[in-house]
């Protein structure tokens, strides 16, 4: 198997390690470089594991509808609750950093991949009833992500709430109305993954084995993050147990049937 998405995956792991130790403009650097490396790891696989229609569906679906929901929230504050981004994160178009779009993309591929490997396709499963299923479960895992990601970036002050009430308890700043609006999105982001040239392909164990990787790193290194260095106790637990809800079970089905690392 091609080498090039563990290495992806590690200079990524490497950043992460490092965005706890550095602050100011090197940890916004570092954020930037994160979503980038995320970015280009979801999208070389898509292409490279599913084709190129896949790939384009990809980057039509989470990179571009990630752009136009951006600009829709910044601009109306639907469906997110108002807010506005500061300028450490790069350069904005109509009022979204470009990696912002790109964060999107990097997620929704592994969450996408972890739901088809959660509800397979077979004997013990209709078609349209696994479809749904998997729809659900990786929308809930994208959405989950963002217990994590938006108590952080706000704590660093890259983004704001106008109105951040009511919000989850232990996690100020970000309005529960936002997490909603992430689901939402997610769903309508899922469902047209599900139907889009490529994408439903059944998992192969070796070539979606970097970005289940991937997956199980985000959750734990964020959950390890937050309660240890970065002093965010309250989203450490309510993203541990949602976005635990998928990745728990996923880890449970890979120890069950584990996966061949390349030599």
């Amino acid at each position: 198997m091609n080498r090039l998405p563990w290495a992806m995956l590690g200079a990524l792991v490497l950043t992460q390690i490092c965005y706890p130790l550095t602050a100011g403009a090197v940890r916004a650097a570092l954020t930037v470089l994160t979503v980038v490396l995320g970015c280009l790891l979801s999208v070389w696989h898509a292409f490279h594991t599913r084709g190129r229609r896949a790939g384009l569906a990809l980057v039509g679906i989470a990179t571009a509808g990630g752009f136009a929901v951006e600009a829709i929230g910044v601009a109306t504050g639907f469906p997110f609750g108002a807010y506005d981004y500061s300028g450490q994160l790069g350069p904005k178009v109509l009022g979204v950093p470009v990696i912002i779009p790109l964060a999107w993309t990097w997620m929704a591929w592994p969450a996408w991949l972890a739901a088809l490997r959660l509800i397979p396709i077979g004997a013990q499963s209709k078609g349209a009833t696994a479809r749904t299923g998997r729809i659900a479960v990786a929308a809930v895992g994208l959405a989950a992500w963002d217990l994590f990601l938006d108590p952080q970036m706000v704590a660093e002050g890259y983004w704001r709430w106008l109105d951040p009430t009511p919000a989850l308890p232990g996690v100020p700043g970000v309005p529960i109305g936002n997490y909603l609006g992430w689901l939402g999105f997610a769903l309508l982001l899922m469902t047209a993954m599900s139907v889009a040239p490529g994408t439903s392909a059944e998992p192969s164990t070796g070539s979606d084995l970097p970005m289940i990787v991937l997956w199980f790193w985000t959750y734990a290194s964020s959950v390890l993050a937050h309660a240890v260095f970065l002093d965010l106790p309250a989203s450490a637990a309510w993203g541990g147990v949602v976005m635990g809800a998928v990745v728990v079970p996923l880890a449970d089905r890979s120890a069950r049937r584990p996966a061949r690392v390349p030599t």
